[in-house]
């Protein structure tokens, strides 16, 4: 007999594992270095959109992803005040400090190009919407 519960988990897992793996390959990348960066897009994500958003983009990402992307989450107080690109990139970056990312900008794209590709039209154009027309370049249109 089957555990549903083990099965479920390891289904999880494996979707993670995927989600990682295609940014992976998009960028060249090992899977941990694509994990990390995987982790510090959504967690800046998070905390740049606005409650209501950041709760409906979390009702759709598979759970462990949603586990990572509330990971170490303080609440809405410290929710980011200035929203500008330049914060986002600058944010990335500095959870790459000790293995440089070459081009940030192609980075963040890939990981939103995940998110493009596996979460809703709907509430993708509604995130995309909520963010700065300079980030919002980083977010492929289809």
């Amino acid at each position: 007999m089957i555990n549903t519960g083990t099965l479920n988990f390891a289904q999880a897992g494996q979707q993670a594992h995927h989600w990682v793996n295609e940014i992976a390959e998009e960028l060249g990348w090992p899977e941990r270095r694509a994990y990390r960066l995987l982790r510090s897009v959504l967690h800046a994500l998070r905390d740049w959109l606005t409650p209501e958003e950041m709760a409906d983009l979390s009702a759709q990402l598979p759970v462990l992803i949603r586990g990572i992307y509330f990971e170490g989450w303080k609440g809405l107080d410290h929710a980011a005040e200035k929203r500008t690109k330049e914060d986002f990139v600058r944010r990335i970056e500095a959870d790459f400090a000790a293995d440089r990312v070459n081009d940030s900008d192609a980075a963040i794209t890939a990981v939103f190009s995940l998110l493009d590709r596996h979460i809703s039209e709907g509430e993708i154009a509604q995130v995309r919407h909520s963010m700065k027309k300079a980030l919002r370049r980083l977010w492929p249109v289809h």
